[in-house]
């Protein structure tokens, strides 16, 4: 391999000749061997998308060539496109302020802009930290793209995904409104409900949770830029902040604002801590869901069986004919590894110590890994189970037809513990509630079958 001499404020290094990132970027290369898990791109877009935004503003206040500016920008886009994806070698596993990626998006855009000057003759050079990162200091800046990053995985990841599983559960909800089965709460038989019901209490689970989501996250569009080193702004020109989030606001058609106050967003994370809580409460209906529907298709003739789901690959590589819930295997899967992740965010926006957290990156990784996984496995759960999922209608009235909490309906009419001694004589003895009620004296055939209706229980 070919290599180049880059330098830095520490000396010099070699670098690989067709990459184009810089010293800095290369130093953390060698010194952070740890783990294959890498920047998020969504975070190195982030700050692309910051540093074409600080240079028009730069520039707007006469601080910054045209020329730097335009390249700047250029470059900036070209990330943007996902072009240089390859230049972005660094590992979460870094400076807790996230600085040495700061650096690589500047040497990137330093390196790529000096090369489109010189292609349009310009004797003007990018300096990446003079230029790239001027007004600002990697303690703004990665927070900045972190929030960015957060918010636009939130509002084009994540609840699209919502919306689409919403809109198969409501779909199925009307669609079984009127078959009746039997209600179960402590794993034990209890009053009937509709299956269209228990439908219709999974699509407001997702629609409480995307409405959580979509509040919460207004907080996080609230952006550190503006304060530098620990807030106070040095050598960032006033209003900074506010333009270079009003610039943001325009590229992304998303309302973002420079935080009041720069000494809270350097520091604490309490907003992305709040945010995947709600990311959290939606993982837990998941949780509940995707239980449910493995439980309701269990069987297929010795478990509960009320509804059939797609069969998508053979379940067993020794049992033939075996298939599995695969989906919700997935879905619950993912879920544990969000509440990991909750766990590992609100421990780490706990170590905001004096000026600036330094757990940055690990932070957003974990942020970002969730919503990612949650928005694939919603999908992939809509579209490979919940849109297939049919009631096993012969079993659903087995069901009720067995089940001892039918007896319910009688306690108006004779009493709770009247009602007790049917269900009790019925379970003791095998038989029905209609039989036992008979037996026990307590009710006739006809008024018994006047009063227990299924029908008028839900």
């Amino acid at each position: 391999m070919s290599y180049r001499i880059e330098h830095d404020s520490m000396g010099e290094i070699k670098v690989p000749e067709d990459s184009l990132w810089g010293a800095q970027t290369q130093r953390s290369k060698q010194n952070f061997k740890i783990g294959t898990e890498k920047m998020p791109i969504g975070v190195i877009h982030g700050l692309a998308l910051l540093k074409k935004s600080a240079a028009v503003v730069s520039h707007s206040l006469g601080n910054l060539s045209e020329a730097k500016k335009d390249a700047i920008a250029e470059a900036a886009d070209e990330i943007l496109a996902g072009k240089l994806d390859a230049h972005f070698p660094l590992v979460v596993w870094q400076t807790g302020s996230g600085t040495q990626s700061n650096m690589n998006v500047n040497e990137v855009i330093a390196y790529r802009g000096n090369q489109l000057l010189e292609e349009k003759g310009s004797e003007e050079r990018l300096h990446p930290n003079d230029d790239v990162n001027k007004s600002q200091s990697s303690n703004d800046t990665f927070p900045t793209a972190l929030h960015i990053a957060g918010v636009l995985a939130i509002e084009n990841q994540l609840l699209p995904a919502i919306d689409v599983l919403k809109e198969t559960l409501g779909k199925k909800s009307e669609q079984f409104m009127d078959i009746i089965k039997i209600g179960r709460t402590h794993l034990q038989d209890a009053t009937p409900l509709s299956v269209g019901q228990e439908f219709s209490g999974w699509h407001r689970m997702l629609e409480k949770s995307a409405k959580m989501i979509t509040q919460s996250v207004e907080d996080m569009k609230e952006l550190a830029i503006g304060g530098t080193a620990v807030g106070t702004g040095l050598n960032a020109p006033k209003g900074f902040g506010d333009q270079v989030a009003a610039e943001i606001s325009k590229a992304l058609g998303i309302e973002f604002t420079s935080a009041k106050n720069k000494f809270h967003s350097l520091t604490s994370y309490d907003d992305v801590v709040y945010v995947h809580g709600a990311v959290k409460a939606l993982a837990a209906d998941l949780m509940k869901i995707a239980n449910d529907v493995r439980l309701l298709a269990s069987g297929p003739r010795s478990g509960i069986g009320e509804i059939s789901i797609p069969e998508n690959e053979p379940g067993s590589s020794i049992m033939p004919g075996k298939v599995n819930p695969t989906q919700s295997e997935a879905m619950t899967m993912v879920v544990a590894q969000v509440m990991g992740n909750d766990t590992t965010i609100s421990f780490a926006a706990s170590q905001g110590n004096y000026q600036l957290n330094v757990f940055k990156p690990v932070i957003i990784y974990n942020f970002l890994q969730s919503v990612g996984l949650l928005s694939d496995a919603i999908l992939s759960f809509n579209n490979n189970c919940a849109v297939g999922i049919e009631p096993n209608l012969d079993t659903i009235k087995h069901h009720v037809n067995n089940s001892l909490m039918l007896v319910t309906a009688l306690n108006p009419y004779i009493g709770y513990e009247n009602a007790a001694k049917i269900a009790k004589h019925a379970h003791k003895n095998g038989t029905t509630l209609k039989e036992a009620a008979i037996e026990l004296e307590l009710l006739t055939a006809d008024k018994f079958d006047e009063i227990v209706k299924p029908e008028n229980m839900i």
